[in-house]
């Protein structure tokens, strides 16, 4: 006696494989038109794969981060003898990640960096507009230091201080959380600074119109004065198409207003191209005031935006700029 699978090839007219297959799972499951059921989940799947691939993306920089945290413990472990007898025991472990995070930047974003010439030799402070992630930020710092050897500290929000398994990253790469004085200590000892003065709110509900969130936000400059240093505006082409935000949900907004934590859902991940432009530096001028130097270094990252940045941002637009072969010019 021929089993009921075998019917599947019985007689003259064979059935296809789906319709065999169709066939098995109802009796084996006792659900009449199983076809049905799975062609409308398939279905389903079709339709929602590109919106849940916009939210997993993101996934693939804390992959990164994480992956690189995990890097900084083996290298500590192997090199915790060294740590007694060497004055930067971690410049290796620099190194690799930066490695690391420019392959990436390269691969998926054709990652450019133009202007370093505006950086100048001693300290000074970079001002920066704050996309929704802060990975172009990355790419530079991995940039700078694999070119130029020169590694660059960061002012960090208080949350960031706050992420699991976060401490030996921020720790190694010397993140500040502030105060002003340590601001200023910093820079007083030669290192490069950068800070982005719109922070969190900036990065969570700007959009692809690139506007300027600072507010009355002074206090960089006032950092810049104490310390004496120049400061160097930069922006980076296409940052608010790689990621975006759900920012426009007002709810979010009061949720984010209330508890001052990035409640925001982020999507996307895409491979636009991104290029950061390092504008010229403002130098130091003891008769300008804290206003007056904030009011100058908008304009100044408002001007490389309006001179880099076709606005509003498109992100088929940035995908097509990501493989064209001929560079932009700075």
């Amino acid at each position: 006696m021929r089993g009921e699978n075998e019917s599947c090839t019985a007689g003259p007219i064979s059935m296809s494989y789906l319709t065999c297959l169709n066939y098995i799972l109802e009796e084996w499951t006792g659900v009449e038109h199983i076809g049905d059921y799975l062609s409308y989940a398939f279905y389903i799947v079709w339709v929602l794969f590109p919106l849940a691939v916009v939210f997993v993306l993101p996934g693939v920089i804390v992959f990164l981060f994480y992956f690189s945290i995990l890097l900084l413990h083996i290298y500590k472990r192997k090199n915790e003898l060294k740590e007694a007898y060497s004055h930067d025991v971690w410049m290796g472990a620099k190194e690799m990640l930066a490695t690391l995070w420019d392959g990436h930047g390269r691969i998926w974003h054709g990652y450019e960096l133009h202007g370093v010439e505006n950086i100048p030799q001693g300290p000074g402070l970079i001002v920066f507009y704050h996309g929704a992630t802060p990975v172009d930020y990355i790419y530079f710092m991995a940039r700078l230091l694999i070119t130029m050897k020169r590694q660059c500290r960061v002012v960090a929000d208080h949350f960031v201080f706050r992420l699991p398994g976060f401490k030996i990253l921020l720790d190694v790469h010397g993140v500040l959380h502030g105060p002003k004085e340590a601001c200023v200590n910093s820079l007083k000892k030669g290192d490069l600074l950068a800070i982005a003065p719109g922070g969190v709110r900036e990065a969570l509900f700007g959009d692809e119109m690139y506007a300027i969130m600072w507010s009355n936000r002074k206090g960089f400059a006032q950092v810049a004065i104490d310390a004496k240093v120049p400061i160097i505006p930069m922006f980076t082409q296409n940052v608010r198409e790689g990621f975006r935000t759900l920012g426009g949900i007002k709810i979010l907004r009061s949720l984010y207003e209330r508890i001052r934590l990035p409640v925001v859902p982020l999507y996307g991940g895409f491979p636009v191209k991104l290029r950061t432009f390092i504008g010229e530096p403002i130098p130091y001028e003891p008769n300008m005031t804290a206003e007056e130097l904030a009011a100058k270094t908008k304009a100044a990252v408002q001007a490389l935006i309006e001179k880099h940045q076709k606005i509003p941002g498109n992100i088929f637009r940035a995908l097509m700029e990501r493989f064209e072969t001929q560079k932009k010019e700075d």
